[in-house]
């Protein structure tokens, strides 16, 4: 688990129930049903109208990596790289072909059956290197959908803030019903701001984060493949391949 990530949510909550009790103020205050029905609606009406469902689908599914630690490990891969580099200069590079794969990521699967296959240096470097560049565009446009839901969050809390207003002035006599009114106006615009910048935005920057680790354990793959096939000895794979496990983000 992503401990720092946690910890990050927990502040963010904490500090924001010890400001609304620093000044005796009920912790209710911060709940307001049509508030967040027209802030939450609205930012969430607006990301179906502007998204496929494919690319939906793909962004929700990255919540569920937020708060676990991506599973490429560089030197893990660096280790087996090593090991098929061994072996292919000893056996050959058919020999690789009796390896387990069942346990690698697809991006290694397909370099692994590209060496065995006898494939070009160039060719096997050029379609590595557009599937390292494909799966960066697909995660982008999935971090691009909470950039777009940071944006549209708070405008439409200044909405909400002004639908409060207008409900307010209809209760100028009533001092009662003006105040609730002037709440959700408040509050819809306390909402937009926070949903933004407490959730959507670092969302999108967390899933940036995760896709340039992964990013950078399948170029570190890649160069590895274009040795192994090229004959290069371990020790100088190693030494290629070092520069990027200390360059890794996790």
């Amino acid at each position: 688990m992503n401990k720092l990530g946690l910890v990050g949510f927990i502040a963010i909550i904490s500090s924001v129930v010890f400001a609304q009790l620093y000044h005796d103020a009920p912790i209710s205050g911060l709940f307001e049903l049509s508030a967040f029905l027209i802030v939450f609606g609205g930012t969430l009406g607006a990301i179906l109208i502007q998204s496929s469902p494919k690319q939906l689908k793909h962004a929700l599914l990255q919540l569920l990596t937020l708060f676990s630690k991506p599973s490429y490990s560089l030197y893990e891969q660096m280790q087996l790289l090593k090991s098929w580099s061994l072996l292919s200069r000893k056996e050959g590079l058919l020999r690789l072909e009796r390896e387990n794969v069942d346990s690698l990521d697809s991006f290694t699967k397909m370099g692994l059956s590209m060496i065995v296959d006898g494939s070009d240096e160039a060719i096997l470097q050029d379609i590595l290197q557009q599937e390292i560049e494909l799966e960066m565009e697909l995660q982008e446009r999935s971090a691009q959908v909470y950039d777009a839901m940071g944006g549209y969050s708070p405008t439409i809390g200044i909405i909400g803030a002004v639908l409060g207003l207008i409900q307010a002035m209809a209760f100028l006599d009533q001092p009662e019903l003006l105040g609730q009114g002037i709440a959700v106006a408040f509050i819809a615009t306390i909402y937009g701001v926070a949903f933004a910048n407490f959730i959507f935005l670092p969302i999108a920057n967390k899933i940036r984060l995760n896709y340039q680790h992964q990013a950078l354990f399948q170029e570190m793959s890649m160069v590895g493949f274009v040795a192994i096939a090229h004959g290069e000895n371990s020790l100088l794979l190693e030494r290629r391949l070092s520069g990027y496990i200390s360059r890794a983000v996790y």
